[in-house]
C-alpha cells in the first residue's frame, strides 16, 4: 500500500499533470469506460462519498468527503484507489482542490479566448489558489485579481500567490464588479447561496467557471447569465440537474433549456466555435479523482 499526505500528492502532481490526465479522464467518459454509481449524500450534504470503476484498466477510486463550511478547511476526504495487486491511499483534500482546478484547466483551455490575459477568481477559500494555478497553466494570464469579503485574506492570498508567479501581476479586493469589470477569464469558488453578480456586471466576452456550489440550495451564478450565455457547459448533465443549484433554478424557470446543456466531455470530442460569454459548471464526478489517483500510482 502507497500512503500520500497532501503535501507528497503536491509534490508528485503537478497542476500541467493535473489538467492533462482529467481531460483524458473525460475522454474516457464520453467513451463509456466508467462506472458511475450514484454519489451518497449523508447529513444534508454533511458527508459524501464518490465512487468510479474503470473496467478497461480494472482500477477502481472511492473518496469520502467530510463538509463543515464553518469550519477550516471546510473539507476534509480521504481517497482510496485500487489496481491490479496495489493500494493507494491519499490525502482527498489535496486532491479535490487539485483536481477541481484541473477541471477548470480543462475547460478553460476550451472555452476562453486564446489571447486571454485577464483573471478575477472570486473567493479566497482552500479551492481558490489552484483555480488559479489551473488558469496559468493553460493561458498566458499577466494580470490576476483577488475578490474576497475579507480583504485581508485576499491580500495575503495575492501575496502568497505573487511569491510563487512572480511574472504576474497580483491584485485584490473586495468589491465583485470591480473585480469582473475587464476580465477575460473569471472563476466562482465560493458558498455563496446567492448570485454573486449580475450578467450585466460582465464583458461583453468573457469565460466564467463555477465551481463553489455543490448544493441544489447553493448559487454563485445568476439566472440572468445562464439564460444569456452562449455556452453552458456542465462536467455531466445528470449530475448537473442534481447537484448545481444554478442549473437546477434556470432550468425550472425556463430560461434554460437540459437540451442546450453540453457534457464537458462532449465538447472536447467536437469542441464549439466559442463568443460572447461561456460558462462552465462543475459539481465534480468521480473521474477526476480516478485521474489523479491514477498518477499517483504511477509514481
Amino acid at each position: 500500500m502507497k500512503i500520500f499526505s497532501g503535501d507528497e500528492v503536491r509534490r508528485t502532481v503537478p497542476m500541467a499533470a493535473a489538467v492533462d490526465a482529467v481531460r483524458e479522464a473525460f475522454g474516457e467518459l464520453r467513451a463509456g469506460n466508467f462506472v458511475l454509481p450514484a454519489r451518497q449524500v449523508f447529513g444534508d450534504g454533511a458527508v459524501l462519498v464518490m465512487s468510479a470503476y474503470h473496467p478497461p484498466s480494472r482500477t477502481a477510486v472511492v473518496k469520502k468527503i467530510g463538509i463543515a463550511l464553518d469550519q477550516v478547511p471546510a473539507i476534509r476526504a480521504t481517497v482510496i484507489w485500487t489496481g491490479a495487486g496495489e493500494q493507494i491511499v491519499a490525502d482527498g483534500t489535496s486532491i479535490t482542490t487539485l483536481r477541481t482546478g484541473a477541471v477548470v484547466g480543462v475547460a478553460t483551455d476550451l472555452l476562453a479566448a486564446a489571447d486571454a490575459t485577464r483573471l478575477t477568481v472570486i473567493g479566497t477559500g482552500a479551492q481558490s489558489a489552484d483555480q488559479v494555478r489551473a488558469v496559468l497553466a493553460v493561458r498566458r494570464i499577466a494580470e490576476v485579481t483577488l475578490v474576497g469579503r475579507d480583504a485581508g485574506k485576499a491580500a495575503a492570498l495575492a501575496g502568497s500567490l505573487g511569491e510563487e508567479f512572480p511574472e504576474v501581476r497580483f491584485a485584490s479586493g473586495t468589491d465583485i464588479d470591480a473585480g469582473i469589470a475587464d476580465a477575460e477569464v473569471v472563476c466562482c469558488a465560493t458558498s455563496s447561496s446567492t448570485p454573486l453578480f449580475r450578467a450585466d456586471a460582465l464583458p461583453a466576452r468573457v469565460h466564467v467557471n463555477a465551481i463553489g456550489a455543490f448544493r441544489p440550495t447553493m448559487r454563485e451564478l445568476s439566472r440572468d447569465l445562464l439564460a444569456t450565455a452562449s455556452l453552458v457547459v456542465v462536467d455531466q448533465e445528470e449530475a448537473a440537474l442534481e447537484e448545481s443549484g444554478e442549473v437546477i433554478d434556470a432550468v425550472e424557470a425556463g430560461v434554460l433549456s437540459r437540451a442546450s446543456l453540453l457534457d464537458l466531455g462532449d465538447a472536447l470530442a467536437a469542441p464549439p466555435i466559442t463568443s460572447g460569454r461561456t460558462l462552465f459548471k462543475s459539481v465534480g464526478v468521480g473521474p477526476q479523482d480516478w485521474a489523479i489517483a491514477k498518477l499517483l500510482s504511477e509514481s
